[in-house]
């Protein structure tokens, strides 16, 4: 019974952080400028494979394995969205402009 409820967890997390995998990709073909790709690559990227570590980890039943898939998380936690800010930051100052679709630049006068 255990067994079955361990392999079942196993599975959603697996699909859950496939389809925001899956979004993260969609994400970087379909969105308009750079900005947003950025966003949608570090935001549903992080938390896909935030999903797949746990789901790893899980399915070890190894503690080892699973305190290296929560540090991994972590790893991804701090470092997605500084990065991505940082690289948009970048963007923004060499000159990049936004998509047509956006609205406000609050980065314009700095």
């Amino acid at each position: 019974m255990m067994a079955y409820l361990l392999a079942a967890v196993t599975a959603l997390l697996l699909i859950a952080g496939s389809l925001f995998a899956l979004a993260a990709a969609i994400g970087l073909v379909r969105l308009p400028d750079l900005y947003t790709r950025m966003h949608s690559a570090s935001k549903a990227g992080t938390v896909g494979s935030g999903l797949l570590l746990f789901a790893a980890g899980l399915y070890s039943q190894d503690p080892a394995v699973v305190a290296r898939a929560l540090a991994g998380f972590v790893f991804f936690l701090l470092t997605a969205p500084v990065s991505a800010h940082l690289l948009a930051r970048a963007a923004h100052r060499s000159g990049h402009d936004l998509g047509a679709i956006s609205v406000r630049d609050d980065m314009r006068n700095r």
